[in-house]
């Protein structure tokens, strides 16, 4: 398995509105679709780069070399703490789905209890994601609108558990570790056991299903010093995809189709 700070091809584009008469279009490939995101065609927004990986992946240390680099990163989770502080624009769904139970003393979903409910629930666990990932969703393309930089970073820990990712990316990112360096990373960090990594770990994407959406990966399986340069390599390479895109293009001209023009084409059709 290929983990290095260049990626495989990108993907994603739309084809051309105009198709030959009497055929349907075809579905976008994944390489046509790619080679369209690279060049801007067919956008009228920034190119936008999703950060994603497994828990414990170090994203927020990717993220973070990112920021220092000028870039604005916009963290679904940050955004996700927002919502559901104390008076958040979340609270009042919430409340309504389960309860002020869902709350902590200060008025803010209690974030320890409902992850234990959700990962033993899956009914709990989609309910509670029809609530807040719309939330985030919106927030995200209203601060990415705001942006200021050559491209936007958003970091989306379950982007690809969400479905169909390329709605929201030009690049996917995915920054990648072996499980075992994850769990050791969460258990030191979130003083949980063993089980509850692996549970938490189970109940996100696969690792090789994460890969298999990757523009471009990041190895973070060994020493923090490694991170940088994977980071400046790419941050170049999405400068030069930026610079070189145009990102509004002109509407097609449509063509008017006149009597004359009608005439003409019938003189075209073969006799019977």
């Amino acid at each position: 398995m290929r983990c290095s700070g260049g990626g495989s091809s990108s993907t994603g584009i739309s084809r051309s509105s105009r198709e030959p008469c009497g055929r349907r279009p075809e579905p976008p490939s994944h390489t046509t679709r790619g080679a369209a995101l690279a060049t801007g065609r067919g956008t009228n927004r920034r190119l936008t780069v999703c950060l994603t990986g497994g828990i414990g992946s170090g994203k927020s240390s990717v993220a973070r070399l990112f920021a220092e680099r000028g870039i604005e990163v916009i963290d679904a989770d940050a955004l996700a703490h927002d919502l559901t502080r104390s008076g958040g624009a979340a609270i009042p769904r919430l409340v309504d789905a389960f309860g002020v139970e869902a709350l902590d003393a200060t008025g803010a979903l209690d974030r320890a209890r409902m992850r234990r409910i959700a990962f033993a629930d899956g009914a709990v666990r989609a309910r509670l994601e029809s609530i807040l990932h719309p939330l985030v969703r919106a927030e995200s393309v209203r601060r990415a609108a705001r942006a200021t930089g050559s491209y936007v970073m958003l970091m989306i820990p379950l982007l690809v558990e969400s479905g169909k990712p390329r709605r929201r990316c030009d690049r996917v990112l995915v920054v990648d570790c072996p499980e075992e360096e994850q769990v050791r990373r969460v258990m030191v960090r979130s003083n949980l056991s063993r089980d509850e990594v692996h549970a938490i770990i189970a109940s996100q994407a696969s690792r090789a299903s994460r890969l298999e959406h990757a523009d471009d990966v990041i190895d973070n399986g060994g020493e923090p010093s490694r991170l940088a340069p994977q980071v400046d390599a790419l941050h170049q390479r999405y400068l030069a995809l930026a610079a070189g895109a145009s990102f509004a293009t002109p509407p097609a001209r449509r063509r008017v189709v006149t009597r004359k023009v009608i005439r003409q084409n019938r003189r075209r059709l073969p006799p019977r």
